[in-house]
């Protein structure tokens, strides 16, 4: 009972201040506090999303396309190097600063340069979302690795076991939490690193989009393109969660074993 009733909860919180900022949003609007050529009430954000729901399919298709690419190819990325850092200590010595000082570059400064060497079709987009997305994948995944309890490799070693086995059969699932929380910050990057690119050039999607309704004043629009935007930053990030529900099935039974417990206390 105890638990159904903090599940309640956790949906109507946020679902309730929600409705209130939105509520505020129109009534500041309505009244002219602010004018709706600088910021369009909810109302007409959701006018300007119906009206131009076959256009945002058509770019959103686009820009998701590059976004699920880009984040694959990440993963991969990211996979493989950290299995490298982990296995050969030179390796983790020699890519660690490399990697950290990588992501102190501006994405927006790196997008130009991408356009200019790639040109304006899918390439330079997906190199963009992979040099954003696989950051979080390979540090989750190497912090994972190397927290894992020297005794229990021991352990595995007193048992003549090969490294292989090691990996898949101890430091894998152990890594696999902080993994799935690397995959969903890289989900939303992917998104948001898409449509950045689409910003400085492209032909469909998004952040094209974006920049046409920005040069044409419509920012019921740009509103509308931002709350989808988010709509599809969620959605991976809920595919992600729906993906780790599938592969630790040990921490499925253990959270229900959890709640169980709980509800008779």
């Amino acid at each position: 009972m105890k638990a159904a009733q903090n599940s309640a909860r956790q949906v109507l919180v946020p679902t309730i201040t929600i409705g209130i900022l939105i509520a505020v949003w129109e009534l500041v609007v309505r009244v002219g506090l602010v004018p709706d050529y600088l910021l369009p009430s909810p109302s007409q954000v959701i006018a300007a999303f119906v009206r131009d729901v076959p256009l945002l399919a058509t770019h959103a298709s686009t820009t998701l396309l590059e976004a699920v690419i880009g984040l694959v190819l990440g993963v991969l990325i990211g996979f493989v190097v950290a299995v490298l850092m982990d296995r050969f200590e030179m390796i983790y010595l020699a890519l660690d600063p490399i990697i950290t000082v990588s992501q102190t570059v501006p994405t927006i400064a790196i997008a130009p340069l991408l356009v200019l060497w790639f040109g304006y079709g899918l390439a330079p987009k997906i190199v963009l979302i992979v040099l954003t997305t696989f950051f979080p994948i390979a540090v989750s995944l190497v912090s994972g690795f190397r927290s894992v309890d020297p005794d229990m490799i021991d352990l595995m070693r007193t048992m003549n076991a090969r490294e292989s086995q090691i990996f898949w059969h101890v430091k894998m699932p152990l890594a696999l939490e902080q993994f799935f929380s690397g995959l969903r910050i890289s989900a939303t990057y992917a998104i948001v690193g898409a449509v950045i690119a689409e910003w400085l050039g492209g032909f469909s999607g998004l952040g094209v989009y974006m920049t046409r309704v920005r040069k044409s004043f419509s920012y019921d629009s740009m509103f509308a393109v931002i709350i989808l935007i988010s709509g599809l930053s969620l959605a991976l990030m809920k595919a992600v969660d729906f993906l780790k529900y599938l592969c630790m099935p040990w921490k499925r039974a253990s959270e229900t074993s959890h709640n169980s417990e709980t509800s008779h206390k």
